[in-house]
């Protein structure tokens, strides 16, 4: 049998295997592993590191969700460390300014920044090391320096002026010496440095690893870091995407009182997997209605790069999207009626619907007593969801200039811990730099709808519908954890990725090397929430008969130069304990490593 050609050797072990969005990271969190520390200890290190390494992609002040499987347990746990909005964040405040929407960027679009604390929480869960040793790399990477990638310092040169006249924390740090920085050249963040460096100091004067974590917390949402933040905001009007200046409602309060939850997956059973998803307080669940939707349709027998598997794939995300935005929710705020929308009969409904044609209508489906809540969703959408102008989240590797974006990062240990995150949020373009800590607060609060009575209305305390959707899945003693960057785009790659693995039969580089493609047919989560109805993006790889017959049905077709779509990474465990990785080499950034 021929070996299949794929861009990189898709790397084999058994010690231990690492994949990121930045080979900086992935090199970190091997070596965690090398120290003799957990699946938890490397993806938290790679995490702070990823801080650093592509900022403009994530930062501290961000967010952070993860699916982890402990060794030996029999359930997964995802760990929530997406903050919600502040006391403050009411509608009628955000009315009061004259806004319909959440600027994307800019003070009041912050909520309270949670991936620290779920980066702690996960060293309690199942790591070993001290915390200095896994925060020292980050430490060392902000102080001595990185070479900055092109598209980070692309992304501060496009906004250097913007910096200089309006965020002048922003501009000290990202612009040293006055000018942004040549791409390739060594960049330092010594203030960042120097911030973790406080940190650690005061945790170590607790006497214990678990102690020290604790501490640790306790600095960042009760110490100098929640005093610097709340000073911040209290003396700070910030220019934002509005055009106007606004002072934010976050407050040492807020995050004071805040903490990362621990919760159950949401599940589905598809050909032999369980597959297992955040809960709707992101998008997660698109994926596993998706699948359901699929389950009912010869996928294996399709050619997993043509006409007829794009084409069903992209119906099948269009109906579950048009979900999303009707019933998708934080569960602790709103009735989400998962059981329902993951049904066999439900499905079966839906699936009815997707025939030989593309639609262009916005078709969320009808669950009995939720009716007035879809009429409501509807009329809103229609008011206020553009079909005109910029759709896209953050980095897109075919934007020339890309406002932001996600990583992302899968590890498992030789002792079958498996960990796979998602950070994002806090990226240098997301609002001004806090000059006393180096780095800046998130702006998640954008996908709040300003509208009362919808799942996804603005309410103190609750979870914004958050994008970030990391993936793990298991059957019979295998496991394989996968996800991607890329916003509402993230579980659009990460279904063609596990649906050519399952009935193709694909290696997981060889699945990532396939071309990707994704729809904009429903409203985008960031601001100005705009939809393409139709659309669909293909990377031109596929071929220009592919393209040709997506036309012919009814899609809207965007051809993408190849190699320009996705960033998927993707780890594996067999039974055995033979571990696989790889990562996506678009970008040419992230990287797999292992042994």
């Amino acid at each position: 049998m021929t070996q299949p050609f794929t861009t990189r050797p898709e790397i084999r072990g058994s010690f231990g295997v690492v994949t990121s969005t930045h080979w900086i990271a992935s090199a970190v969190g091997m070596r965690m592993l090398e120290l003799g520390g957990t699946a938890f200890d490397a993806a938290a290190a790679a995490g702070f590191v990823l801080q650093v390494v592509e900022p403009h992609l994530n930062g501290p002040g961000g967010d952070l969700p993860a699916i982890v499987l402990r060794a030996g347990a029999g359930q997964a746990e995802v760990v929530c460390a997406q903050g919600p909005a502040p006391a403050g964040a009411t509608i009628a405040h955000y009315r009061a300014q004259g806004l319909t929407l959440i600027p994307g960027d800019g003070l009041l679009a912050t909520v309270i920044p949670g991936a620290f604390d779920g980066w702690m929480q996960l060293l309690l869960m199942g790591g070993r090391l001290p915390l200095r040793m896994v925060m020292e790399p980050a430490i060392h990477y902000a102080r001595s320096g990185h070479p900055i990638l092109p598209r980070a310092a692309q992304a501060i040169a496009g906004l250097a002026e913007f910096f200089r006249a309006e965020w002048p924390g922003s501009f000290a740090t990202w612009c040293p010496g006055g000018s942004a920085p040549a791409p390739w050249s060594m960049f330092r963040n010594p203030v960042l440095a120097d911030c973790w460096e406080r940190l650690l100091a005061e945790a170590e004067t607790r006497r214990g690893r678990e102690a020290q974590i604790d501490a640790a917390r306790d600095v960042f949402y009760r110490g100098f870091i929640a005093e610097e933040i709340d000073r911040f905001i209290a003396g700070t009007e910030a220019m934002d995407g509005s055009g106007r200046r606004h002072r934010g409602v976050l407050t040492g309060q807020d995050l004071a009182g805040y903490a990362c939850t621990v919760e159950d997956p949401v599940t589905l059973d598809y050909h032999g997997w369980r597959v297992m998803k955040t809960g709707p307080w992101g998008q997660g669940p698109v994926l596993l209605q998706s699948l359901a939707l699929l389950r009912g349709i010869d996928i294996g027998a399709m050619d997993p790069a043509g006409a007829d598997f794009i084409h069903h794939v992209v119906e099948a995300m269009k109906l579950a999207f048009a979900d999303r935005e009707v019933y998708y929710g934080d569960p602790d705020f709103v009735a989400v009626p998962l059981e329902t929308l993951l049904s066999e009969g439900y499905a079966d409904r839906r699936r009815r619907l997707i025939g030989a044609r593309a639609s262009h209508e916005l078709l969320p489906g009808t669950v009995p007593g939720f009716e007035a809540q879809r009429a409501r969703t509807l009329d809103w959408l229609e008011r206020v969801s553009r079909t005109d102008g910029a759709v896209y989240e953050p980095t897109m590797a075919h934007l020339s200039r890309p406002p932001g974006d996600t990583v992302h990062l899968d590890v498992i240990d030789a002792a079958g811990n498996i960990v796979s995150a998602t950070p994002s949020g806090g990226w240098l373009q997301s609002s001004p730099v806090i000059p006393a800590l180096g780095f800046c607060l998130n702006s998640r609060a954008q996908m709040f709808w300003l509208e009362e009575g919808l799942a996804g209305s603005l309410a103190p305390g609750k979870r914004p519908r958050t994008t970030l959707t990391p993936s793990l899945a298991i059957a019979d003693g295998r496991a394989m954890a996968f996800g991607t960057p890329g916003g509402d785009q993230q579980d659009q790659w990460q279904l063609s990725f596990f649906l050519r693995v399952v009935h193709h039969g694909m290696e997981l580089q060889q699945a990532i090397d396939q071309p990707l493609f994704h729809s904009t047919h429903f409203p985008a989560s960031f601001h100005p929430r705009s939809r393409r109805p139709g659309h669909v993006m293909v990377e031109s790889s596929v071929g220009p008969a592919v393209l040709e017959a997506l036309a012919r049905c009814g899609h809207r077709v965007e051809p993408a130069e190849p190699w320009t779509v996705g960033r998927l990474t993707a780890a594996a465990r067999d039974a055995g304990g033979l571990m696989r990785a790889a990562a996506t080499p678009r970008l040419m950034q992230a990287y797999a490593l292992g042994r």
